[in-house]
């Protein structure tokens, strides 16, 4: 009762206003702009849309994706972590959070569990692990032999030095104790490309884009490389099933910048809980080969935190450098 009678002295048209300078306390009140750093169209930038339409009508506001792609994710991750800390400027982070401070320290943020506070997890996408058909390999266990048995002499691709997919290279080649020859290309589809007609014989590949040369038989998969089997590859089994503890995927989780009041946070994170358990933009998603994982703020910290020091370390071991 004393607010309302409270703002009964305010004129009508600073009323908008007022209620958009405390709206972080009741939030929210007004649009969240949800950065992110990959061009539109890709699997990335369709989930993103889906989450933040999902949380959007969660939070009874437009979640509204700005996509600003450039030096390896750092521009929305340093546009995000120097926002003003309200909710209102929210960042679709991935992978690249754990892997940049190692491989381009030059690049901001320099510490991301500092400068950007976990809201929660919102997916996990694996690789598929595959082979040109000419290769005598038929599982993960064979190629490994074949390596061992032939140094250096397996050209194994990537869609790039330092991508996720050429890192889960680099770990397996560790764990396995084996030498391959990495060669990067620009991109997974010219890599694909080479695949297929016997100018690298293997590589490890988003599962959606590797899917028509497997089933065309340009390709032979041997396993997954998520510790859990992909829906849309059933038959392929983990490469932990060969290598332990082999767990390798590119993830995304949503961020705030730090300082961001904790209710707030809490708002967000129930919402984004509430989007990723709907089993409708599950099943929606899992038809682009990616897996909704719904985790909170907590299990979100705690994956950068392992990945930061994971990739940290094999890219210094492996003396891994951008092109």
């Amino acid at each position: 009762m004393f607010r309302r009678r409270a703002l009964l002295g305010v004129p009508p048209l600073l009323l908008p206003a007022l209620a958009a300078a405390q709206a972080p306390e009741g939030f929210p009140a007004r649009a969240i702009t949800v950065v992110s750093g990959y061009a539109p169209g890709g699997v990335t930038d369709i989930t993103s849309r889906a989450v933040a339409d999902r949380m959007g009508r969660e939070l009874g506001v437009p979640m509204v994706v700005e996509n600003r792609a450039g030096a390896a994710t750092s521009v929305a991750s340093t546009a995000v972590a120097q926002a003003r800390p309200d909710g209102y400027s929210v960042l679709m982070g991935t992978s690249t959070l754990a892997i940049n401070p190692a491989l381009q320290p030059n690049l901001t943020p320099r510490e991301p569990l500092k400068e950007l506070a976990p809201v929660g997890m919102v997916f996990r996408t694996a690789f598929v692990l595959h082979v040109h058909p000419a290769l005598p390999v038929q599982d993960t266990a064979g190629l490994i032999a074949w390596c061992r048995a032939n140094p250096g002499k397996l050209n194994f691709g990537s869609s790039g030095t330092g991508a996720v997919n050429h890192l889960a290279q680099a770990l397996f080649a560790q764990r396995a104790g084996i030498e391959v020859t990495h060669i990067p290309y620009r991109g997974g589809a010219p890599a694909l490309l080479d695949l297929r007609a016997g100018r690298i014989q293997a590589m490890f590949q988003a599962v959606l884009e590797a899917l028509p040369s497997l089933q065309d038989k340009g390709t032979r998969g041997l396993a997954i490389s998520s510790a859990e089997r992909s829906a849309l590859l059933p038959d392929l089994p983990p490469v932990a099933a060969a290598l332990p503890g082999f767990d390798v995927v590119f993830w995304q989780g949503l961020f705030a910048p730090s300082g961001t009041p904790a209710p707030v946070l809490a708002r967000l994170e129930a919402a984004l809980a509430a989007a990723t358990r709907d089993p409708a933009l599950q099943a929606r998603m899992a038809e682009s080969g990616v897996v909704i994982a719904p985790g909170d703020a907590a299990a979100l910290r705690r994956l950068l935190e392992e990945e930061t020091a994971m990739w940290g370390g094999l890219i210094r071991a492996a003396d891994i450098r951008p092109d």
